[in-house]
């Protein structure tokens, strides 16, 4: 376990003693009223914005009582001294911060950004430290004196309400995370992969033989959120853990991504199932890319094709129409901008998307689960995943009526991410469905998820055509030209309600990798998430 410097709690209160000021009455009154409970009678009370007088003074003095170890005096200096005091004793204290020398830029309005430089020691254990952050001045609600705005991001850009800095043992092994060929996989050369090797190193680091290093880190205060390592002081004696990542689709998929503010994809090995990348923007974030719950689009359209096939419904090349508009159960679907085929080969109405070609076929299915049961018994779908670390592996609920309806075009409450997406694809590819790893099972003994059949051979066999078609002359077309090989796809966007545009999908395979994504309001599937799908698959 971590082990740092603790912080005196007294009566479940935080109490300063320096300066003679405690953390009692005056400092609870100054925090909800943001202001000083009394002035000098004939003091006037300034109103109106703050002044650029006002912000760099007010900055300089708060930044130069918190680098001098006055957490008391920089506290009052701030609209928030009961939470600010605390958390500025957090920093020299439970951080370590032997000496600090934080310098004011110039302001931007009443913003004024700042950089800390900062040296920590533990133990003999002495390293410097240096960020940038910045504070907002504004004026009190009570007395209108010009204050720092309190946010625990003022101290570390990182830092959130309810966590605390600190500096000691880690409570996590030192650990090499390691790539195919033996390529360490690090935060500074592959950022997206950051919050993937902090879970890693805590599921496996002593398993591996790691022992803990000495770390300046940002305590969540949850079990729930992951703790952030800040910097090392001391690295520990690293295991070795090895993943299934190569790190040339990985390079791909980080550089794809970072294209767009929020955006996830999955790469994954169809005869293996074997996990080959995996990338988020914003880096560092949230991974969605494994943990998302997003309605997936007409990417699902995959599941809902091979679903028809094997029911005998519809064959690649047999008849099916496509009108501008279908109805099921009081609810109307359209196509995309209203479009219309007629009565055309269904491989052509899957190329182009045709919503309506596959709401006609729900009647003669005669079973508004059978969507469900084909992605879980073929697909793998919501199987209990053990890829090596937190995954959730989608969930098609059942539905009746125009609900029911709405999931056959991977909208509703059809759940899925670029995992499982990526895994679809990987299956339609092969022919049979590979639970996704990131770390070998043999290693904890995991027992990995399967299907309970695979899909018939002609199925599968008109569905990868399917796909070759969109590739080649369909939506996916475009996105796909400047990719090689044995090649599919299928496009796909979700409409969420409040948002103007749609969730940008798209699901690819060229040869033995197949690869999804999703870009958060990035229009249509092709637009946005088709360039990074084919720039991963383009990793040669």
């Amino acid at each position: 376990m971590r082990s740092g410097a603790k912080l005196a709690i007294v009566g479940g209160a935080f109490l300063v003693v320096a300066s003679g000021v405690g953390y009692g009455g005056y400092n609870l009154w100054n925090g909800v009223t943001g202001g000083s409970p009394s002035r000098n009678e004939g003091e006037q009370r300034q109103t109106g914005p703050v002044t650029s007088e006002e912000v760099t003074g007010t900055a300089k003095d708060f930044l130069a009582a918190w680098a001098s170890g006055e957490p008391e005096r920089a506290a009052q200096l701030t609209n928030n001294p009961v939470e600010a005091g605390p958390a500025l004793l957090a920093y020299r204290e439970g951080a370590m911060i032997a000496s600090a020398d934080i310098v004011p830029g110039s302001p931007e309005g009443a913003t004024v950004p700042f950089t800390v430089r900062a040296t920590v020691s533990y133990e003999g254990h002495t390293k410097a430290w240096s960020y940038v952050s910045k504070l907002t001045v504004v004026r009190g609600l009570t007395t209108g004196r010009p204050l720092v705005d309190w946010k625990p991001t003022v101290v570390h850009p990182k830092l959130s309400k309810g966590a605390t800095l600190r500096t000691g043992d880690a409570k996590a092994a030192a650990l090499a995370v390691l790539g195919r060929g033996g390529v360490e996989l690090t935060q500074e050369k592959y950022p997206s992969l950051g919050p993937i090797l902090d879970e890693l190193r805590k599921r496996y680091g002593t398993r591996v033989g790691g022992e803990p290093g000495i770390e300046t880190w940002i305590d969540s205060g949850s079990e729930e959120v992951a703790d952030t390592t800040l910097l090392t002081l001391s690295e520990g004696v690293k295991g070795r853990l090895e993943t299934t990542i190569d790190p040339a689709v990985q390079t791909a998929a980080e550089q794809a991504v970072k294209r767009y503010r929020n955006a996830s994809v999955v790469a994954v090995q169809p005869s293996t199932g074997a996990i080959r990348a995996v990338a988020n923007s914003p880096a560092g974030g949230n991974n969605t890319a494994f943990l998302g719950r997003l309605a997936p689009g007409s990417t699902l359209k995959i599941v809902t094709a091979a679903l028809l096939l094997e029911k005998g419904l519809v064959t690649a090349d047999g008849p099916a129409e496509c009108p501008k508009s279908a109805m099921y159960y009081g609810r109307t679907f359209q196509n995309l901008d209203g479009f219309e085929l007629g009565t055309v080969p269904f491989r052509r109405s899957f190329a182009r998307s045709c919503n309506t070609a596959f709401i006609k076929k729900i009647d003669d299915v005669h079973d508004d689960a059978a969507l469900g049961k084909e992605a879980r018994e073929v697909f793998g779908i919501d199987k209990e995943w053990k890829t090596g670390i937190a995954s959730f592996d989608g969930r098609i609920p059942a539905e009746a009526g125009g609900e029911a309806a709405a999931q056959y075009i991977g909208q509703g409450t059809v759940q899925m991410n670029p995992l499982t997406v990526a895994s679809i694809t990987a299956t339609a590819k092969a022919g049979a469905f590979k639970q996704p790893y990131l770390i070998s099972p043999g290693l904890d003994d995991r027992a990995v998820a399967t299907a309970d059949r695979p899909l018939n051979k002609a199925v599968a066999r008109q569905l990868r055509d399917m796909m070759r078609d969109t590739a080649t002359s369909g939506t996916a077309a475009k996105a796909m030209t400047s990719v090689g090989g044995d090649k599919g796809a299928k496009t796909g966007s979700a409409e969420v309600d409040g948002q103007t545009d749609p969730n940008s999908w798209f699901a690819g395979f060229s040869d033995d990798l197949a690869a999804a994504a999703v870009v958060l309001s990035g229009g249509h599937g092709g637009d946005t998430a088709g360039q990074v799908v084919s720039q991963v698959l383009r990793r040669r």
